[in-house]
């Protein structure tokens, strides 16, 4: 029985946990090679195991070590998945960060450091993958999938002001690197999350602890997530695979489909008891 991504190769960013890791052994277990990414070497080789556990082949797995927010780590990601594979057919744009201001400061005052840390990884670096895996996404008439979230929407979040800004701009580069794209065979999409039980908040320096706070909290409050829990690093990873099966989602061009559990429906007035209120 063929497998839908089977001969297919895949680079997948941030993939060294979470969703990114959830989405390589995804395609993995769906027949694609995949090079996966990131910082963390020790974690790499974690996410490298869980990979090999579905695939069974080290030929069907590329690991690299590189900081996507420089060019050389971008060229070294590139160059090192056509050294292996000789293609690329589909682009995960998943890596991430919302960082946290070192003295403390919220909104307005933020300081520009944590501002272009956060656009370098968020924007920066997949502006340059896509430009530098361009040619080779033409020439197999490829995907490209960009994990975005639903904090780039109208509502606001003043405690991390410069990652909405970065997912709004990310989402605005979807559609416009779609429409330029589709002219060459490649479709542009994206996913947009809402609250995921991933590393994500340790990434940002909140402890264990005080993340399984965090989870239950929204866990026992359907005016947070309707759905009644975060999402899991598979359901978005599912998400990503529709839209880079084109078997199933070649009329999907320049959108971003979200998969937030129903929090982006839920209008700031509608967490408070109106009719308590207006008593």
């Amino acid at each position: 029985m063929s497998k839908r991504f089977e001969g297919k190769v895949v680079i997948v960013t941030g993939s060294s946990q979470g969703i990114g890791r959830a989405t390589a052994v995804l395609f993995a277990r769906e027949g694609a090679k995949v090079t996966i990414t990131g910082r963390d070497e020790a974690s790499l080789e974690e996410s490298k195991k869980t990979v090999l556990a579905v695939t069974n082949s080290e030929n069907n797995v590329n690991v690299v070590v590189s900081d996507i927010t420089t060019s050389s780590g971008v060229d070294q990601l590139v160059n090192s998945t056509i050294e292996k594979f000789g293609k690329i057919d589909v682009l995960i744009n998943n890596a991430g960060a919302a960082f946290t201001d070192e003295n403390g400061k919220v909104g307005v005052e933020v300081g520009l450091e944590s501002y272009q840390k956060t656009f370098d990884i968020n924007v920066k670096s997949v502006i340059d993958l896509i430009q530098k895996c361009r040619s080779h996404l033409i020439a197999s008439k490829g995907e490209v999938v960009n994990v975005s979230s639903i904090a780039g929407g109208p509502h606001a979040n003043t405690n991390f002001a410069y990652y909405c800004m970065s997912k709004s701009a990310l989402d605005s580069m979807t559609r416009c690197f779609a429409i330029d794209l589709i002219n060459h065979g490649v479709r542009v999409n994206s996913v947009s999350p809402g609250i995921v039980a991933t590393h994500f908040l340790n990434a940002m320096g909140i402890p264990d602890e005080g993340v399984k706070k965090c989870y239950k909290y929204y866990t026992e409050h359907r005016d947070i997530i309707p759905s009644g829990a975060p999402g899991k690093p598979e359901e978005i990873a599912q998400v990503i695979g529709f839209l880079a099966d084109r078997s199933m989602s070649s009329y999907i061009v320049g959108q971003s489909i979200i998969a937030d559990g129903g929090t982006s429906l839920i209008m700031g007035m509608n967490t408070h008891d109106l009719g308590e209120v207006c008593k």
